[in-house]
């Protein structure tokens, strides 16, 4: 039988996997979420590199936050990330969510992205 931790690993990349293959050359957002924060990042997987990352320990949030661990504070970092992708070029993504469900703090962050101005 396998450990929560190998479940959680096979989960993530049948699901990245998945994205991949309908990406048509998009950047992908992918989420991490953790106890206490969450991160998020516009990866290029052609060229292999970040074009746009934040969490809710960027300086530019952090002190305006209550905690890190809640819908609004994953919601803030959806609109932060959002600008930074348009500044950088970037409008048309893929969601990545990796493990996770598209429920809760996963779900505030890509509705405020796509208030932003990012559509996937």
């Amino acid at each position: 039988m396998a450990s929560p931790k190998e479940t959680l690993q096979r989960r993530a990349a049948r699901v990245r996997r998945q994205v991949k293959a309908v990406a048509n050359g998009r950047p992908r957002l992918s989420v991490h979420r953790s106890s206490k924060n969450i991160y998020v990042q516009v990866i290029d997987d052609v060229r292999g590199v970040t074009i746009a990352a934040a969490s809710t320990l960027d300086g530019d949030l952090k002190g305006k936050l209550k905690t890190g661990a809640d819908s609004a504070a994953a919601a803030a970092v959806g609109k932060l990330v959002a600008e930074r992708a348009k500044k950088a070029g970037v409008s048309e993504v893929v969601f990545d969510r990796g493990a996770f469900i598209y429920h809760g703090r996963v779900k505030a962050l890509a509705e405020a992205a796509r208030e932003g101005g990012l559509s996937f």
